[in-house]
C-alpha cells in the first residue's frame, strides 16, 4: 500500500439521470485534476426521486449507471466507488441498493448490496420506507485488497449505525471503509459526524463518506458534509454544505502509527 489522495464527492442529485451523471463526471474530473486516485460517489448519485419513479426507471438507471462507472473510471484512469444505485431483483418489483467498486481499466472489483434498510418516521414529518422498494442484501460485504490502495470495504448509508458490519470488514483486513450516503438533514446534524468518527476509531481505519446535500424533491433534504476521517478519528476533509469534493491523503504510515498507538483490534475478547 502506498500513500495516495482519495476523494469523497458531494452532490445534490435530482430525479434526472442524465443531469446527475453529468454532474458526477464533472466532479470526478475535478477530483482527478487535484490528484485523487480513489474517487467515491454518494448514495443515490445517479437518481434521487420518489420511490415510484425510481422503480419505474430502475432498469434504465441500473444499465446506464453501471456503464457510466466503468467508462468513467477507464476514461480518467481512476478507481471509482459508485455509492448506491438501484439494480432490479428478478420479478419481485424491487431493487438492490448496490454499491460498486470499479478499477481504472473499467473492471468490476467488488459489489455490495445494502443490508440495512432505512424504515423510519422522523419528527420533521418525513417518513422513509426503503424496504417498500428495496430488497435487503443477504451477504456481508467483502474486502477488496489492492496492492496500491490497501484493503477497501464497502457499505451504504444506514449501515453506519451497525458497527458489527465494520468490525467484520476490519477483521477481513480493511484499511479504508466507505460510507456513501444520502443522510437526512434531521438526523445528520446530530449523528453523521460522530458515527463516522466512531467507525474510524473503533476499527483504526480510514473512513471515506461521500454525501448528498441540499433539497432534492418535495421535502427530501440531506445533510451534506462529505468527509474523510483518519484512523485516529480526526476529520481530514469536509465538503461543507454545497456540491463539491473533499480530498485527503491516505497514508500507510498514519495507519500503522494509529494501530500501534491504540492496538484495540488486537485486544478483542469476543472476536
Amino acid at each position: 500500500m502506498k500513500s495516495y489522495l482519495a476523494a469523497a464527492i458531494q452532490m445534490t442529485s435530482l430525479p434526472d439521470l442524465e443531469k446527475n451523471l453529468a454532474q458526477a463526471e464533472e466532479l470526478i474530473e475535478l477530483a482527478v485534476r487535484r490528484g485523487a486516485e480513489l474517487v467515491s460517489l454518494p448514495e443515490n448519485f445517479a437518481f434521487l426521486g420518489t420511490e415510484e419513479d425510481k422503480i419505474r426507471q430502475a432498469e434504465s438507471i441500473a444499465t446506464q449507471t453501471e456503464k457510466f462507472l466503468k467508462t468513467t473510471a477507464q476514461k480518467f484512469q481512476v478507481t471509482l466507488v459508485g455509492g448506491g444505485f438501484p439494480v432490479p431483483v428478478g420479478t419481485e418489483g424491487k431493487v438492490y441498493n448496490t454499491a460498486l467498486l470499479v478499477g481504472p481499466n473499467g473492471e468490476e472489483l467488488n459489489r455490495y448490496e445494502k443490508a440495512h434498510l432505512f424504515d423510519v418516521d422522523l419528527p420533521d414529518g418525513n417518513t422513509y420506507r426503503e424496504s417498500s422498494t428495496v430488497m435487503a442484501g443477504l451477504k456481508l460485504p467483502d474486502v477488496y485488497h489492492s496492492p496500491d490502495l490497501g484493503g477497501i470495504g464497502l457499505s451504504v448509508c444506514y449501515d453506519v449505525r451497525f458497527p458489527e458490519l465494520y468490525r467484520h470488514l476490519s477483521k477481513l483486513g480493511a484499511d479504508v471503509l466507505f460510507v456513501p450516503a444520502a443522510f437526512t438533514a434531521y438526523t445528520g446534524k446530530d449523528h453523521w459526524q460522530v458515527l463516522l468518527q466512531a467507525r474510524a476509531i473503533e476499527n483504526t481505519c480510514y473512513v471515506i463518506a461521500p454525501a448528498q446535500t441540499g433539497t432534492h424533491y418535495a421535502m427530501r433534504q440531506t445533510h451534506g458534509h462529505a468527509m474523510i476521517i483518519g484512523p485516529w478519528g480526526v476529520i481530514l476533509a469536509d465538503a461543507g454544505d454545497l456540491p463539491g469534493v473533499a480530498i485527503a491523503e491516505i497514508s500507510p504510515t498514519r495507519l500503522a502509527r494509529a494501530r500501534a498507538q491504540m492496538p484495540s483490534l488486537q485486544h478483542r475478547v469476543f472476536a
